[in-house]
């Protein structure tokens, strides 16, 4: 892989466009197939997997080839007085061998979006699957393995707490992407660090959702319950707890209960619309979260299935381990609050999450929510649909993350900035050179 890379292939426009043109149509040729496979392991619906996975990265690719001939033109900035009648200009270039690991809840989308980056940037990939989305992981290698040479495109599904650490300790790549857990993120960066690889750290976190008391909580239950309990809460950006104003907590709950039968019906384990837990693992971590607090609608499961149905739960101790760490799973409790500061605490124990949703008609209290929340993104009047739109950056800070991409930031994190002056030969005065004696003056007019 260094060795094509070194080649110089992969940095031509016509090449990039191609690869991306190939990986466009090979995603449309086996729509059915990733629909499938995406039901065996999560049992989303074809609605389901075209809104998160196949159309969301379709979109992707074509925001990116429509642009990238234009993102790949030098970038022309202004020169200092210091330096004229020099002009000065940045290219972007390709890394060079970067690794791209992806998780399991969006094992489609959230693997080759990236990917769609860096080929753009012109890079040489090395593409590790998560190996508990088995099926989809298979046809993924599939598909790869169609459309790229392996000393271009190199997929692995193996076991990754084994082969990551071996392919990072034993190869320098040029950049790392991550998408997954804080704990292992961490393993990540420690990894990267050793050989000064810098990475992209796609992270998750508790996520909050505050309603005010002047929210429109028909619309709040509504976009709430379609993102918490989409793809069975399995979302890094789900709302992992919802703060809701005393004066309306019993309302939006019971609206929320009703929102959920509406989209899920009385079983949710025989609909359509509701997936599966994707291993044993994570069922029983999400069931034991059940004790911690009281259920207010929903708790049934069926540990042969992986299903579990959507739940509301109250009563939480702020030191539970449910209100400690990131829930991932369609499990929401619900906390009420009667000043902004009592609210604005609960958020502080656990700082700069993912993503933070605000429901409220006042504009004065959500530019104070935006403004004293740290956050990787979020919404106003809405929950997860900000990372949809191609035109902002997606990702994290702090312990939610490093880095952002989608669109033209997927483009720019696989890229280097290379700075570039230049200057001509026709005026070169002697002020610029030994000895300096008796310009500090001058020096001091151009300087500044």
């Amino acid at each position: 892989m260094r060795r094509y890379y070194d080649s110089g292939i992969t940095k031509t426009l016509a090449f990039r466009k191609e690869q991306l043109q190939k990986l466009k149509a090979t995603i449309l040729r086996y729509e059915k197939d990733i629909a499938a496979v995406l039901y065996e392991d999560l049992k989303k619906s074809p609605e389901e997997t075209w809104v998160t996975e196949t159309g969301f990265l379709l979109s992707e690719i074509r925001a990116i080839l429509n642009d990238l001939r234009l993102w790949m033109k030098p970038e022309r900035v202004p020169t200092n007085l210091l330096n004229l009648p020099s002009s000065s200009y940045i290219i972007r270039e390709p890394l060079g061998v970067v690794l791209i690991i992806g998780p399991w809840n969006y094992p489609l989308q959230l693997l080759f979006a990236p990917l769609a980056g860096a080929i753009a940037a012109g890079n040489c990939v090395v593409l590790k699957a998560s190996e508990f989305a088995t099926a989809t992981a298979k046809l993924m290698e599939k598909l790869i393995a169609e459309i790229f040479a392996p000393e271009y495109i190199l997929f692995d599904r193996s076991d990754g707490a084994s082969v990551i650490p071996a392919m990072m300790k034993s190869f320098r790549f040029d950049h790392v992407f991550y998408t997954g857990s804080t704990q292992v993120g961490k393993i990540i960066y420690q990894l990267a660090a050793e050989k000064l690889v810098p990475v992209t750290l796609e992270l998750g976190g508790k996520s909050p959702c505050v309603i005010e008391e002047d929210a429109d909580l028909e619309v709040a239950a509504r976009r709430i319950g379609m993102t918490k309990f989409s793809n069975a809460g399995q979302m890094c950006v789900a709302p992992d707890y919802v703060l809701v104003n005393n004066k309306i907590k019993g309302r939006f709950v019971t609206a929320l209960i009703n929102v959920i039968r509406q989209f899920f019906t009385d079983d949710p384990s025989m609909s359509d619309n509701f997936g599966k837990i994707i291993h044993q693992k994570h069922f029983n971590r999400l069931i034991g979260f059940l004790k911690e607090s009281k259920i207010l609608s929903g708790g049934k499961f069926n540990e042969k299935t992986l299903h579990l149905e959507p739940t509301i739960v109250g009563d939480i101790s702020l030191d539970s381990s449910l209100m400690k760490e990131e829930i991932f799973g369609p499990i929401l409790p619900v906390i009420g609050f009667d000043t902004h500061e009592q609210a604005k605490a609960i958020i502080n124990k656990n700082p700069d999450p993912l993503a933070f949703y605000v429901f409220t008609s006042d504009r004065q209290k959500e530019k104070k929510w935006i403004e004293e929340v740290s956050f990787g993104g979020g919404c106003i009047n809405n929950a997860s649909w900000h990372l949809t739109n191609h035109h902002l950056p997606f990702g994290g800070r702090g312990n939610s993350g490093i880095g952002s991409y989608h669109g033209k930031a997927s483009f720019e994190i696989f890229s280097h900035r290379k700075s570039i002056m230049k200057t001509p030969t026709w005026f070169d005065p002697s002020i610029k050179y030994p000895p300096f004696k008796g310009k500090l003056a001058l020096f001091k007019k151009v300087i500044r």
